[in-house]
């Protein structure tokens, strides 16, 4: 049972190399030829941050929920433009949709729903805390911090030596959440790993919403492959991938020293995960 297990992994995922690395070419060309006029424009974006950063934060991109973290701790954006930033960001949901050619249009539509709940929800925010912070002194820093990561990931050492980056250590994730989710369904069958998640319920989305905010890019690696197994609903990729902000809450809780407020912007994205994963599922919303 062991050995077709592994086989079935390595062949399922084998399959969807060559479509990963060409992901990944993509999206490191749009990263080094925009990357910088997309920090400027959300830095600049004041009354409209949530706008901007609901759009700009789907573009797949390495460390931009860190660039928003950092601009926070600067008060160079609001916080509303901050959750506006972190719940449309979807990490590496788009390179794993894209290895998976029949799943990849799916894309466009979650996108276009995250950044519609990216921008009510950060215009709500600061609608109801009234607050626009600006504070230029913290540019420099957040771009300092930003060449810092980027070193550590390796995304300026050109186009294809960066994809070949991200596409093995992605590869890599998939290969394992691959293999624990073929080896759970033999293990303990479908049924079980379904009641688990508690798929078929309306809970399902808190779970979902819980793995999310794990700041690591293997949430979004889980969640997606646990969607496209059909293992999770529509509403719970939503609330999931909402709540996921990569590594940005990690830069968050790093530089900005007010513990409390990074819960309570913890608390927030979580929750709007969660309602937005509920109202999907009771509707009945399937893509």
């Amino acid at each position: 049972m062991l050995l077709d297990v592994i086989l079935d992994t390595l062949i399922d995922s084998l399959k969807m190399l060559p479509f990963l690395f060409l992901s990944y070419i993509i999206i490191e060309y749009i990263e080094h030829k925009a990357s910088d006029k997309i920090k400027k424009s959300l830095s600049k974006s004041g009354k409209y941050g949530s706008l901007v950063g609901g759009i700009l934060g789907a573009v797949p991109q390495c460390g931009f929920s860190v660039t928003a973290a950092n601009l926070y701790s600067g008060r160079l954006i609001t916080v509303g433009t901050l959750i506006a930033v972190f719940i449309s960001t979807s990490d590496e949901m788009v390179p794993v949709l894209l290895s998976h050619p029949e799943s990849a249009s799916k894309i466009i539509p979650i996108l276009l729903i995250k950044i519609i709940i990216a921008v009510i929800a950060g215009f709500l925010v600061d609608l109801i805390l009234s607050r626009n912070i600006k504070n230029k002194n913290m540019a420099d820093d957040a771009d300092e911090h930003i060449h810092k990561m980027c070193k550590d990931c390796d995304c300026e050492h050109g186009i294809i030596k960066s994809a070949i980056f991200h596409t093995i250590n992605v590869f890599a994730f998939i290969i394992i959440v691959s293999f624990i989710l073929n080896l759970l369904v033999a293990l303990i069958g479908q049924e079980n790993l379904e009641k688990v998640l508690l798929t078929g319920t309306i809970f399902q989305p808190l779970i979902a919403s819980l793995i999310g905010i794990i700041p690591n890019c293997a949430a979004s690696v889980i969640l997606t492959e646990l969607y496209i197994s059909k293992s999770i609903s529509f509403g719970s990729i939503i609330a999931g991938l909402s709540s996921g902000s990569g590594i940005g809450l990690v830069v968050l809780f790093k530089e900005n020293k007010n513990v409390k407020e990074n819960l309570k912007i913890l608390a927030v994205v979580y929750l709007i995960g969660v309602v937005v994963g509920i109202l999907f599922d009771l509707i009945g919303v399937v893509i």
